[in-house]
């Protein structure tokens, strides 16, 4: 005699998430980022707002809450109410890198969040300080096996994406650097420019300023060629480490259980968002690349970079140090 009235209670709980996606939304929006003000996904989730805030008819407001790695600002999302009102602007460094590294993250990945869609793929710069001895990637490569482990690398965080792009460069040169985790990419660069440590691995809008402007050495890009906004910089491929190439990916998630339609609806905009001719100017000179996909290629792409992070991990033997 329960089983009706238990079908009844779930028909009844899918009606009204039909009904209030239908009306959705009726306040502000929430974009949280898990990273402080000017990082590459802050400065993304401030270039689509506008757009979305106007198809959507309700304020997005950002919402940065950096620190640990950026686990902080993801639980928050994590345990947020499924309702389409509290948004992750994500990397994947507390996402995919993070859960591999550390015990007892707050959240699980894949259990945690519904996918609204991939936002951008980014090439990564190696820079050094003018000062340093080492003027190439095969000069670094020199003296950091002349001195193994006396050379620094700063990062974001333990488990940030330049984390992870610089273990990979340590595993594929058979050299070892010494990482200095920051909480949060502006004060890392912060210390370079100041010659505090050596190098950094950074998107090309917080770095490429400083390297016109001869503040900062590029040693070279992950991507397999070399990109238009540092056409005399070399890839790292061909600088010195054959097969080297590593993107810094952006993303949009929801809490899980969000209602479907709720992460259609966002999907929609998000997708349209990200072909106005301005915003896609602003991407290319961020040298983001924008892309937007549907949620179920977004929940499958996040599966596989998951899964793949894990064996880059596991075979290089990375830990949060």
């Amino acid at each position: 005699m329960s089983l009706p009235i238990t079908l009844f209670g779930v028909a009844a709980f899918a009606a009204a998430g039909i009904a209030s996606a239908q009306n959705y939304p009726t306040k502000p929006v929430r974009i949280l980022v898990p990273v402080p003000a000017s990082g590459t996904a802050d400065v993304l989730a401030r270039m689509l707002t506008p757009s979305m805030s106007s198809q959507l008819g309700q304020q997005m407001v950002v919402d940065n809450r950096g620190g640990a790695g950026g686990m902080i600002g993801t639980e928050l999302v994590a345990r947020a109410a499924p309702d389409g009102y509290t948004l992750l602007m994500c990397s994947q460094g507390p996402i995919v890198i993070l859960p591999h590294l550390q015990k007892n993250v707050p959240y699980d990945t894949l259990r945690d969040f519904a996918a609204v869609s991939l936002i951008s793929a980014s090439t990564y710069v190696l820079v050094s300080h003018p000062n340093v001895p080492f003027k190439t990637i095969k000069e670094l490569i020199a003296a950091a096996k002349a001195e193994p482990g006396k050379i620094n690398y700063a990062s974001a965080g333990n488990g940030a994406p330049n984390h992870l792009a610089s273990e990979m460069l340590k595993n594929m040169a058979g050299i070892n650097l010494r990482h200095v985790p920051y909480k949060g990419a502006p004060q890392s660069i912060v210390d370079v420019l100041g010659g505090h440590v050596p190098v950094i691995f950074g998107s090309i809008p917080q770095l490429s300023p400083h390297v016109k402007a001869a503040r900062l050495r590029a040693l070279g890009v992950s991507h397999t060629k070399r990109i238009a906004q540092l056409p005399d910089v070399p890839t790292i491929s061909e600088a010195g480490v054959p097969g080297y190439e590593f993107y810094a990916w952006f993303g949009m998630l929801a809490p899980a259980k969000t209602p479907r339609p709720i992460l259609q609806r966002l999907n929609e905009v998000l997708l349209k968002s990200l072909r106005v001719p301005e915003t896609a100017s602003q991407f290319e000179a961020q040298g983001a690349d924008p892309a937007g996909n549907s949620p179920e290629e977004f929940a499958a792409y996040l599966k596989r970079e998951y899964d793949n992070t894990a064996r880059v991990v596991k075979a290089a033997g990375l830990r949060v140090d």
